[in-house]
């Protein structure tokens, strides 16, 4: 591959719905680029860039690609992304690197859940967008119903600069409706027409829309336009560019990616429509003063990590984006966000899992470090007299939880080397060791990440894991007053054990968890033995005197006791508290708390009943409704919700909506369980330590 100034080249982002043929578009445009030589067609599992085992089996997209190719003196870096929402991490990193979105629809389907989702994510980076609708020689490709749908919920921006000509088996062209000219294909060879007759008025009646459009931003142009004059195809792609940056205009293209009908089109409207590298401009933070630093291509070099790929033969992969100076092999590389020289090798290319060498890159071009020992995704390289560093990529927070332990007994240790290797390589994936629970926590995305995640560890590392019950963190406390006697009297023929002490406790309703107060007068028991049974308390209440859970909110008073002048000790003070709070907790009415969570959902309108009604029977209670602020028909459900009850939330939510219901939850309080489920959680705990 040859070098090429920022102005030539083009940094894509391919989004699409779960089975919109997006990967089948990224292999076409390839293929037409000359990157490659053939490409796998429909589910034959051959595709260049779905390489990974998992990919192949479910023939889907899991983590994205990149897809380099070089066409009439331009070069193109296409980022292909997962089209199923679990693995919508892939995509917030394809974003970070790309200066555009390529949005492909299917002709059958038209607007879907992750249609919607990825032109929200264009909006909200303010990435110009361009969409594709493929598949148009498919059974049900209906283009003008596509594009009716489309315009309905994205508003009048999308505009048509093709129609095709025929549908379905039918579909055998396009017509290009700025230069109205037609292409028609013939067992794979494509000839330029005429408009056919029976098109012309349509084509002339889209090719008004797009006048209009382009004229819009432009003064001069409106001008012009109003006075009935016909815009230049020069004056046309000016404005409609000029739209498409401000994300006034979104150019739609159509075709038929297996068959490579409209390929060829499609990359010269990218060309011409998408924003080049050499416009990038980026904020960064000045590490040494905090300042905000405006970085322009020319600026020192800095570069950006967007995703990490291990292998465990082949070592650590980053990718990286350039956005100012050059970098060349063998170049010192300063990782700014560790604050450490990376010792960087060979500077490579990828096109599916194939490695390319390339001598260099400059700023706007996207290319793979290997073997970098520090770097992480997120990490930003800098010159060290250019000390900029860049914001990390927001990922999406993953909430379905669960507690993973190894097949086989002896793997702890490997299981959790080997899921940290996944969670570096996929930030939706966070691994975390429970403390309290003593249990291995993952939490992903939803059930088909997860399933993703344990065959990779079993494929790349040699390591397989079932999931167990994950533990809620209950707490126990008390409601009302008791009092009780500890003695602890021992004797084994040398220095015997004596211990004696009463203990009031009652509900402690200051809001701290635990408060021991002294009220010992004329020495009942010695100053230096009060310390072992405050010791004492603390130990009991914390494994707990119902059901195993850390004992809280608890007010223990210590009000007399006796001791022996040779057999008292620390221990034995401490073993007669906790024989005391063993005799007085189950007289002040003992009773368990569970984690409350706060839970907000976001959903379409249409899903409220079921929403509500589905936390009802969790248990729920609902706070209000709101709308949201920035999408219409859009609400926002509140409310609080037991932790215990939400471990399916993720796949029931995704269910109940479509897809398209996402949430967030944070933890509130904890409160009374009632009785019924308390009396399952404390048998459950007498067999837990029977059979233990």
């Amino acid at each position: 591959m040859k070098e090429y100034t920022s102005d030539k080249i083009r940094n894509v982002a391919v989004l699409s719905h779960d089975g919109a043929g997006k990967t089948a578009v990224v292999e076409s445009l390839l293929l037409a680029c000359g990157a490659v030589d053939a490409v796998g067609v429909g589910k034959d599992n051959k595709h260049i860039m779905d390489y990974e085992p998992e990919e192949i089996k479910r023939n889907v997209t899991i983590q994205l690609g990149i897809a380099p190719c070089e066409w009439e003196g331009y070069k193109l870096n296409f980022l292909d992304t997962p089209g199923y929402s679990e693995f919508c991490g892939e995509v917030r990193a394809a974003l970070r690197a790309s200066d555009g979105i390529l949005l492909v629809v299917s002709a059958e389907s038209g607007v879907e859940m992750d249609t919607e989702r990825a032109w929200d994510y264009g909006v909200e980076l303010k990435l110009p967008r361009m969409v594709y609708v493929n598949k148009m020689d498919a059974e049900h490709a209906d283009f003008f119903g596509c594009l009716e749908k489309l315009r309905a919920v994205f508003g009048k921006s999308i505009m048509p600069l093709q129609i095709p000509i025929g549908e379905g088996k039918d579909f055998r062209g396009i017509i290009d409706v700025c230069k109205m000219v037609a292409w028609e294909w013939n067992n794979g060879e494509c000839s330029e027409i005429k408009v056919p007759p029976e098109y012309m008025a349509k084509a002339r009646e889209v090719r008004e829309m797009c006048m209009e459009a382009a004229a819009e931003g432009d003064d001069e142009l409106l001008e012009k336009y109003l006075n009935g004059d016909e815009l230049t195809i020069e004056e046309l792609r000016k404005g409609l560019r000029q739209g498409m940056l401000t994300g006034r205009v979104c150019p739609l293209m159509c075709g038929s990616a297996i068959n490579h009908i409209g390929t060829a089109e499609l990359l010269r409207r990218i060309i011409t429509y998408m924003p080049d590298a050499s416009q990038k401009v980026m904020m960064g933070t000045d590490k040494k003063t905090g300042e905000p630093v405006l970085v322009y291509p020319n600026k020192p070099f800095t570069a950006f990590v967007f995703k990490t790929l291990i292998d465990p033969f082949a070592g650590k992969l980053s990718y990286v984006r350039i956005f100012s100076g050059e970098l060349k092999e063998g170049d010192k590389l300063y990782n700014m966000s560790q604050g450490k020289e990376e010792k960087m090798g060979k500077v490579l290319t990828l096109v599916g899992k194939e490695q390319i060498p390339v001598p260099a890159a400059i700023a706007g071009d996207i290319v793979v470090l290997p073997k970098l020992p520090n770097a992480r995704t997120g990490d930003t390289f800098a010159a060290p007299d250019f000390p900029v560093i860049y914001d990390p990529i927001r990922f999406p927070n993953p909430l379905h939880t669960v507690a993973l332990v190894p097949e086989k007994k002896g793997e702890e240790e490997k299981l959790m080397n080997a899921l940290l290797k996944v969670s570096e390589e996929d930030p939706t994936c966070q691994v975390e060791k429970s403390t309290e629970g003593k249990q291995l926590l993952v939490r992903c995305m939803g059930d088909v990440h997860l399933d993703h995640i344990l065959t990779k560890i079993e494929r790349k590392y040699g390591v397989k894991a079932k999931q167990e019950d994950v533990y809620i963190p209950y707490r126990e406390t008390i409601k009302s007053k008791a009092t009780a006697e500890g003695k602890h009297k021992k004797q084994s023929g040398g220095h015997g054990q004596f211990g004696h002490v009463f203990l009031d406790i009652e509900p402690l309703t200051t809001g701290e968890p635990f408060e021991f107060v002294d009220k010992i007068f004329g020495g009942a028991v010695p100053k230096q033995y009060i310390p072992a049974v405050e010791k004492g308390v603390r130990e009991t209440l914390e494994k707990g005197l119902i059901a195993g859970f850390p004992m809280i909110n608890v007010k223990v008073t210590l009000t007399d006791g006796s001791y022996h002048p040779v057999d008292s000790s620390e221990m034995a003070f401490k073993v007669a508290a906790a024989q005391a709070l063993k005799k007085a907790v189950p007289e002040a009415k003992p009773i368990l708390l569970e984690p409350i969570y706060n839970v907000d959902v976001v959903i379409p309108e249409d899903y409220m009943g079921d929403v509500m009604g589905d936390f009802s029977s969790r248990r729920g209670r609902i706070l209000g409704m709101e709308h949201h602020r920035n999408r219409k028909g859009i609400i926002v459900v509140k409310a609080q919700v037991p932790l215990a009850e939400m471990k399916d939330y993720v796949t029931v939510l995704r269910s109940m909506t479509q897809g398209k219901g996402t949430f967030n939850m944070e933890f509130f309080d904890y409160e009374e369980v009632p009785k019924k489920i308390m009396d399952e959680i404390i048998e459950k705990d007498k067999v837990n330590k029977t059979s233990g």
